[in-house]
């Protein structure tokens, strides 16, 4: 059975082990990391604010890189705490790093989700919420990983492409794939109207995904995320 949904000490969930799971516990803490407008931090507050959904997780807190920004307004009508960490304000990457890491940590959470956040975080954020840190990619991975997966993805010829929710690691675009959904490469599409359609699949699927993780558990053994 997994644990209960108590986020553990930084570092102390190891690979293989069992994560949040539900029953009549209470729900899973998240917090989101935005850079931008907040679109998918947006489908998770509606998700947790629908008492009908059985969504299974709260959003706690909601971090940024930069302030004034869409996602912070959208936390703040929904009576989120936010925190902003510009990277320019700090000597060092490392130092911007740790910051972010205990402010997040501060929060308790059991899991921490990148909707947008367009910073690659560093070794002290990884160590803490290593297998508790989700990311979202507009593409199947392991195919067109970086920055430009739409691009890339239109440049190839695919006729199919997508959308995945992975737990992130060191390496850009690499952990463990969590779901993905398939969206079809239309013959007059280009870069634009592909990613809107992507985003759209993606939204629901991070709100699925990110519930069931809270509401069932999980395990990860090698590259393999496991959902009861």
């Amino acid at each position: 059975m997994a644990s209960a949904p108590a986020a553990p000490d930084a570092a102390d969930s190891p690979e293989g082990a069992a994560q949040p799971g539900a029953g009549s516990r209470p729900p899973a803490r998240l917090v989101v990391l935005v850079s931008g407008s907040g679109s998918n931090l947006q489908a998770l507050l509606d998700a947790a604010a629908d008492p009908g959904s059985g969504f299974g997780a709260e959003v706690v807190a909601v971090g940024a890189d930069r302030g004034g920004i869409e996602g912070l307004r959208r936390a703040e009508r929904a009576g989120v705490p936010t925190f902003v960490h510009r990277l320019r304000d700090y000597p060092s990457r490392p130092d911007w790093d740790r910051a972010l890491t205990g402010s997040v940590a501060a929060h308790r959470p059991d899991l921490v989700v990148s909707a947008g956040f367009m910073k690659i975080v560093g070794a002290s954020f990884m160590a803490a919420f290593a297998g508790r840190f989700i990311n979202t990619h507009p593409a199947l991975l392991p195919s067109f990983p970086g920055a430009h997966g739409v691009r890339d993805a239109l440049a190839h010829g695919v006729k199919v492409t997508g959308c995945t929710v992975h737990f992130a690691e060191a390496e850009v675009d690499s952990g463990p794939i969590i779901a993905q959904r398939a969206v079809e490469v239309r013959d007059d599409d280009d870069e634009d109207t592909l990613h809107r359609r992507i985003k759209e699949v993606e939204r629901g699927l991070l709100v699925d995904a990110v519930g069931r993780l809270a509401r069932d558990g999980y395990r990860v053994e090698g590259r393999k995320v496991y959902i009861p």
